[in-house]
């Protein structure tokens, strides 16, 4: 079953990205970062940012950028919200719908969480600041909300030029934003490979409750007769 096999997936993704935490806070950890900060896998992270270097204009657009995938959010709540408006009652707002406002919550939960216990720290200063880099917020925030961008349209659009058009949207932005974000010199890459597994993970587990939720809707339906 689809929907099965995404749960497990995610939940694996879930746990790869646990791993790869752990391995971020015992494999090669040096004084490598800003102010002697430590950093796991130092050799390599230390390679890259050499390699790219920092490129704060790109950093810049890359940030501004970011406000697209909240102005999705937004979008999708103001959906919601009419729904409710509309229909009076919070169970009668589409299933789907629901569900992305409690994924949502949950990514930004996740943003918290390590913005209060940091694992890493951004290779420069900010604004003279050290910021916690673990993982890219702007990358999780991309690629956890962009996908339920084509999701959503392709349950909801019938025209196959507009679904095409979104898929084609949301892998452009989405790659655009993290080779943006890699090569900004802002992150360790180790930051940016976190946010792509630990977005992955929460995506697939958001369709997965979607395509349960689907299939429950259907078994009711049977049941009534409808």
């Amino acid at each position: 079953m689809k929907e099965k096999r995404n749960l497990l997936t995610g939940i694996g993704l879930i746990g790869a990205f646990a791993l790869w935490t752990v391995l971020i806070l015992c494999v090669d950890v040096k004084a490598a970062g800003q102010n002697g900060t430590k950093i796991g896998f130092a050799v390599f992270n230390v390679w890259f940012h050499q390699l790219t270097g920092v490129h704060m204009t790109l950093y810049t657009i890359t940030d501004w950028l970011g406000l697209v995938p909240i102005f999705i959010c937004m979008c999708f709540g103001m959906l919601g919200l009419v729904q409710l408006i509309k229909r009076r009652n919070l169970l009668s707002v589409d299933i789907d719908i629901l569900l992305l406002g409690v994924y949502y919550v949950l990514v930004i939960a996740c943003y918290l969480i390590f913005e209060m216990i940091p694992i890493n720290y951004r290779p420069v200063l900010i604004e003279g600041r050290l910021e916690a880099s673990y993982p890219s917020s702007t990358t999780l925030l991309v690629l956890a909300v962009m996908p339920t961008l084509w999701l959503q349209v392709y349950r909801r659009a019938v025209n196959p030029l507009i679904r095409k058009a979104s898929e084609v949207f949301v892998i452009a932005f989405s790659v655009l934003m993290v080779i943006g974000r890699l090569i900004s010199g802002v992150h360790w890459v180790t930051d940016i490979i976190a946010s792509v597994i630990l977005s992955a993970g929460l995506f697939t587990l958001y369709r997965a409750a979607v395509m349960y939720a689907d299939k429950a809707k259907i078994a009711d339906r049977r049941k009534d007769g409808v």
